[in-house]
This record gives C-alpha cells, sequence and structure tokens, in this order.
C-alpha cells in the first residue's frame, strides 16, 4: 500500500493546502480590495463551518458555472477558521511588504 507523502508546513497544513492559500492571497492582493476582503474574512471567520457546508451544498449548482477545481479545496481548506486566518495573515504580510517597498522607492528619490 503506498502512502502519501505530504510535507508540512509551519502552520501544520500541507504544502499544497499553503500554496492555495497563497494563490488566494495574491489574487484578492492584485484586485487592490485588501482592506474590504480582510474586513469581511475577520466577520466570517467565526462561521467557517457553516460557509464550508454551504458552498459544498451549492456545489453542483456553482459549478455548472464556474471550473470546481478550486472551488471545492476552498470549501475544504476553509472549513477550520484557523486557515481563514491564515489567508488573512498572509493579506496583510501582502500589503506590509507593498508599503516597505513604496517606502524604500520613496527614500531612494
Amino acid at each position: 500500500m503506498i502512502k502519501e507523502l505530504e510535507i508540512e508546513t509551519e502552520g501544520g497544513l500541507p504544502a499544497e493546502d499553503m500554496a492555495f492559500i497563497e494563490r488566494i492571497a495574491k489574487r484578492i492582493y492584485n484586485t487592490g480590495f485588501i482592506t474590504p476582503a480582510v474586513f469581511a474574512l475577520e466577520m466570517v471567520k467565526p462561521l467557517a463551518l457553516l460557509g464550508s457546508h454551504s458552498m459544498i451544498f451549492f456545489g453542483p449548482i456553482v459549478s455548472a458555472f464556474i471550473k470546481a477545481d478550486g472551488y471545492y479545496k476552498a470549501a475544504e481548506l476553509f472549513e477550520e477558521p484557523s486557515n481563514v486566518e491564515l489567508l488573512i495573515s498572509r493579506l496583510e504580510q501582502l500589503e506590509q511588504e507593498h508599503k516597505i517597498k513604496q517606502t524604500e522607492k520613496h527614500s531612494e528619490r
């Protein structure tokens, strides 16, 4: 019997899941709506389990309109409020990195 080898990161999540959270964080960051996204995520974090189950319930309808590859992965991953917190912290890190780059850019002038 072959066992899958999962490399875990510091958050206890497999590297694949951390890469998925990173990809979502970068997509949100690229839209420029970091503050509203963090605000919304903080509000719904206590309801993560209910939201995850709702996503699974509406999955067949949603998959008729979009690719369901990442949809079910997100439903599974964000079932835990701690994973929502990881996404929030990554968004905040991306914004902080951007502010540091902007400060360095202005100080070089």
